[in-house]
């Protein structure tokens, strides 16, 4: 009997820069023969177009500053048609109010284009397991962000009423707990603790896990 053959995670890679996509390819083929290259684009007209030829990644590592269309248009180009793709953003630039624009976009994750490959590798793994990689200096961006908005609303945000279950439920996703730990935890099933997963997407209008935590510590439920 053959053994089980595992699906590989598909990526696409969209950046002007053609040299840059090229060492990206080859570093991928590198990881373990975990991961297959799709596709790549050189800016977000073209990544469009092999998009629709339906040609669908699992994780898109897209660059900013592109030609014609951006990474700010194509990532909400993504949102509204792909919403499943996660979005892994590789660029040169670090100004917070760039990072706070695309993670309030919902991409998945922020690295810059000097990280060494192992980290390149930790990001896509993470992805792929937990649906998303925030380092601590993003999450710590997106926490500052989250204050200073409430600030500037004038203070503190009401939370809406959770179930005790609710509450324990969050606490644990605040921890570095896989969703069937939590189940164990909280002697319940893993479809259960889906539920209360998704229960709560949608009550605090969040879109991952980090989401979850970062309301959580916001209304003082867990501390830092």
């Amino acid at each position: 009997m053959k053994p089980q053959q595992t699906s590989k995670i598909k990526i696409a890679i969209v950046d002007d820069h053609a040299l840059f996509r090229k060492g990206l390819i080859a570093l991928i083929n590198m990881f373990d023969n975990e991961y297959v290259v799709e596709f790549e684009a050189s800016d977000g007209r073209d990544f469009q177009k092999k998009m629709r030829s339906g040609i669908l990644p699992d994780i898109v590592l897209m660059d900013i500053n592109m030609p014609d269309i951006d990474g700010f248009e194509s990532v909400q180009w993504l949102k509204e048609n792909y919403p499943a793709v996660s979005v892994l953003i590789i660029s040169m630039l670090e100004r917070e109010e760039i990072m706070i624009r695309m993670l309030k976009l919902g991409v998945r994750g922020y690295l810059t284009k000097d990280i060494d490959p192992e980290e390149l590798r930790k990001a896509l793994t993470a992805v792929t397991k937990q649906g998303y990689y925030y380092t601590d200096f993003i999450t710590g961006k997106l926490i500052h962000s989250i204050i200073q908005d409430n600030t500037i609303a004038g203070g503190h945000i009401p939370a809406p009423k959770l179930t005790d279950r609710e509450k324990e439920f969050l606490k644990f996703a605040c921890t570095e707990l896989t969703y069937k730990q939590i189940a164990d935890k909280m002697f319940l099933s893993p479809k259960t603790i889906d539920g209360y997963r998704d229960a709560l997407f949608e009550k605090l209008n969040a879109k991952s896990r980090t989401g979850l935590a970062l309301y959580a510590i916001r209304n003082g439920m867990v501390s830092l």
